[in-house]
């Protein structure tokens, strides 16, 4: 795998994923956050799409998401490999509202230089609502791409926990196979 999405709810800890898989494999990571908010009061990047097809149209990168709806098949069909964090909903809610109850009230800035405010957090956008009501959903349509012969062929790796990833990590020195099988495509 050398064209890799990384994906998994809100929450279930891509970015740190997809981060450390970049420093092991030594390929790029692009955070694609990063990628779509670009500016102040969460503003939108009006290239996205231009700019996830520049990185994707690459030899190598990591990508931690399902993809924005604007360039999720763009990225499906460009990717080699997916990493999936198969995580149930408590262990999600878990990650997702200590995330943002530390970014609330250290006031981390996130992508595009914003943070999460304590109003935020009564917003149906706030990542922690987001996870709870994106989760199955989230997790059905994972499931229904990683099965989908259009975006073929994947190498698909599903980790149902997180101790499940740490352990395929540790076993992915370079370019070493995975510890845990992936999942052959139906």
């Amino acid at each position: 795998m050398k064209r890799i999405l990384v994906a998994g709810s809100t929450g279930a800890g891509k970015t740190t994923l997809a981060r450390a898989l970049s420093a092991e494999l030594a390929i790029p990571f692009h955070e694609m956050d990063a990628l779509a908010i670009i500016g102040p009061d969460w503003q939108d990047n009006p290239t996205l799409h231009q700019d996830v097809s520049r990185i994707s149209g690459t030899d190598a990168w990591i990508i931690d998401s399902l993809g924005y709806p604007d360039v999720r098949d763009l990225l499906w069909s460009r990717a080699d490999g997916i990493v999936w964090l198969d995580y149930s909903r408590p262990v999600v809610m878990r990650r997702v509202l200590r995330r943002s109850a530390a970014r609330t009230l250290l006031r981390r800035r996130v992508f595009g230089g914003n943070v999460e405010t304590a109003r935020s957090w009564f917003s149906a956008d706030h990542p922690a609502w987001w996870a709870w009501a994106q989760h199955a959903g989230r997790r059905a349509d994972i499931a229904r791409r990683c099965a989908d012969p259009g975006f073929a062929p994947l190498d698909v790796v599903r980790l149902a926990s997180p101790r499940a990833a740490r352990k395929w990590l540790a076993a992915t020195p370079g370019s070493a196979q995975p510890a845990v099988p992936s999942q052959p495509r139906s």
